[in-house]
């Protein structure tokens, strides 16, 4: 069935005023703006978030939403230990499934203890395609898999990137007395 001309509505948008199209007094406002960044950004009310890393280190940050302080910082993961010592994690697949990144893969074998059925026989995070989302800690039913306040990682090699259980206890035991995000 062909539309006929008088469904069809044309919309006109409303012409440019003469500064509009020249577009100048927009170029003298993002001018002003960089002006003020630029004056604002020394002496003692001075806006620059820059630091001078490594000698100056990020703080934790506090960011007020609704009247309560949150941080809204997520650094690398660490996998949570039990009472026992032991990987507290249940294979239960919540935290791949999640993953909007891909990043998150688990291989299950069945449980040598006998409080749980399954434990993770291969737990592995690329840190590298990790988007931090915290999703992946949202979705642990068990508390299992945290994000730190640790954000300086690095690695040589796309490799060294990818955090096997023994990688991401480690970063437990060495964040245990710090706060996860």
């Amino acid at each position: 069935m062909p539309i006929r001309d008088e469904d069809i509505i044309t919309i006109k948008p409303a012409p440019m005023s003469t500064s509009e199209a020249v577009y100048f007094p927009s170029i003298i406002k993002g001018f002003g703006t960089t002006l003020r960044h630029f004056f604002t950004s020394f002496g003692q009310g001075h806006t620059s978030r820059t630091i001078q890393y490594p000698e100056e280190r990020r703080e934790n940050i506090p960011v007020e939403q609704g009247g309560m302080e949150k941080s809204n910082f997520r650094g690398v993961h660490r996998l949570n230990r039990d009472a026992a010592g032991r990987v507290k994690c249940v294979a239960c697949m919540m935290c791949p499934t999640i993953c909007p990144a891909n990043c998150i893969h688990i291989e299950a074998a069945e449980s040598p203890w006998d409080d749980r059925e399954k434990y993770p026989a291969k737990f592995e995070i690329d840190e590298l395609r990790c988007i931090f989302c915290g999703m992946c800690e949202e979705a642990c039913p068990v508390d299992a898999i945290e994000l730190t306040p640790l954000y300086d990682v690095v690695g040589k090699t796309r490799q060294e990137m990818i955090y096997d259980k023994n990688k991401l206890l480690h970063i437990y035991d060495i964040t245990i007395d710090q706060k996860p995000m």
